[in-house]
């Protein structure tokens, strides 16, 4: 009977995490890609333009004009008080602020004006326009 084997019955002596781990891993991968691909801004369909738009710099503001009016600032909806009470925070933070207006092109022009008044009211003097690039 010396090839019989001999099975016991023990527990486990240690776990395997490795699966565990796995999975972990997995998860903070998953978490990584969905929260960067739900920051967004606010779509709205720019004019066109034939001049090129390098106004990308670290600290710039954004501030949206939609179509049917509304106003938002880095993607969250304000009122024009409420636009005026932020933008000078920033500006008391970063004197020489970059803001982005991206207005809707079917935007109402009385509300850009809005916004613009109120850019100026901060002495917020570099303030560029979003549009888009003709294919010319």
């Amino acid at each position: 009977m010396s090839g019989d084997v001999k099975v016991e019955n023990q527990p486990y002596d240690e776990i395997n995490v490795t699966p565990m781990l796995d999975l972990a891993y997995v998860l903070l991968v998953v978490f990584i890609i969905l929260t960067t691909a739900s920051v967004q801004g606010v779509k709205v369909n720019s004019p066109l333009t034939e001049a090129t738009n390098n106004l990308a710099r670290p600290q710039t503001r954004a501030i949206t004009i939609t179509q049917d009016g509304a106003v938002y600032l880095d993607a969250y909806p304000v009122t024009m008080e409420q636009l005026h009470d932020t933008l000078a925070t920033y500006k008391s933070a970063n004197p020489l602020m970059p803001v982005v207006l991206k207005a809707d092109a079917a935007a109402q022009y009385d509300k850009v004006m809005q916004v613009l008044e109120v850019v100026k009211k901060l002495d917020i003097t570099e303030i560029g326009l979003v549009t888009k690039r003709t294919g010319t």
